[in-house]
């Protein structure tokens, strides 16, 4: 009997260490894209640790895994991802480290409903993937991703739903207050092209539509042909401004504003720079800077 009483005593505590270090441990959350990490970030806190997928210093568009990548995701517990179009190479990752089925992969635009790019030359009906570009379609990402973290860590989840309700709060009234320096403008119109089909989350939010995408594909410049069609085109839609790339600066954007007289305004793509908790928020604001100017300099003209 105090062998058997022995015995339970021990196998008891080394329960109790084992649910301690289990309590005590951490999740490695994965992200891919530069907005991934800032939402996630915000919603993890100190709760869970995380990490990009892949360095900086990358194109997403056109991103070739590298072995460093693969022994990062074999550190991963959770993988959050755009999932409709923008980071293939995340599953790529994934599968060549050996780890699918292994890390959980949150897909934050599980609920997000994808809008068409506007503009194709040819009319076509692709679905925009760029929906971290927008106030809307990122709180909406963010609560399916606190969501998501709290199915994996339900001891944390309440934690994670507060903090995802505060950084929405918070990037709600961003956009408030760019809504709030265009109140008092007669019409909120703006006739508008874009360099790359990245940005119709965030014109929506104003009731604004791309009439024309220059780019063919996603960093793939105009020939001298397509180039001259645009610009016959934004003359012949008397396009008020162009929307370029401010981390993806492209020569042609000086022909067509030299072609057009139109003006320009630079947009982030969000997708460049250092992985930072506050990266989403400092490149949303200079967004809604730009196209709340870019609204009141057409409203005057």
């Amino acid at each position: 009997m105090k062998r058997f009483i022995l015995f339970l005593a021990v196998a008891l505590s080394a329960a109790g260490v084992a649910r301690a270090e289990n309590a005590a441990r951490k999740l490695t959350i994965g992200t891919t894209l530069h907005p991934y990490y800032s939402f996630t970030v915000n919603i993890a806190g100190d709760l869970a640790t995380v990490v990009p997928l892949i360095e900086t210093g990358f194109n997403p568009h056109n991103y070739q895994p590298q072995p460093a990548d693969l022994k990062r995701a074999t550190t991963l517990d959770v993988l959050v991802l755009n999932g409709v179009g923008h980071d293939p190479f995340a599953l790529e990752i994934v599968r060549a480290a050996g780890v699918a089925g292994k890390v959980k992969l949150i897909s934050a635009n599980e609920r997000v409903a994808l809008l068409p790019i506007s503009g194709l030359d040819g009319g076509e009906k692709v679905p925009n993937p760029h929906t971290f570009i927008g106030i809307t379609a990122a709180v909406q990402q963010i609560y399916t991703i606190a969501e998501g973290l709290g199915a994996v860590d339900p001891q944390n989840a309440n934690a994670y739903r507060a903090n995802a309700r505060a950084y929405a709060g918070k990037l709600r009234r961003m956009k408030a207050d760019a809504m709030g320096k265009i109140a008092a403008l007669a019409r909120l119109d703006l006739r508008c092209a874009s360099v790359h089909g990245s940005y119709d989350y965030l014109l929506q939010e104003f009731g604004l539509q791309i009439a024309l995408v220059i780019e063919p594909a996603a960093g793939l410049q105009p020939s001298a042909t397509g180039l001259k069609r645009s610009i016959d085109a934004m003359k012949a839609r008397q396009i008020q401004v162009l929307f370029a790339e401010e981390e993806f600066p492209a020569a042609y954007v000086e022909t067509i504003r030299h072609e057009t007289g139109v003006r320009t305004r630079f947009l982030k793509h969000l997708t460049n720079g250092s992985f930072t908790s506050d990266n989403f928020e400092k490149g949303m604001r200079h967004n809604l800077e730009q196209l709340t100017s870019a609204l009141v300099d057409a409203n005057g003209s």
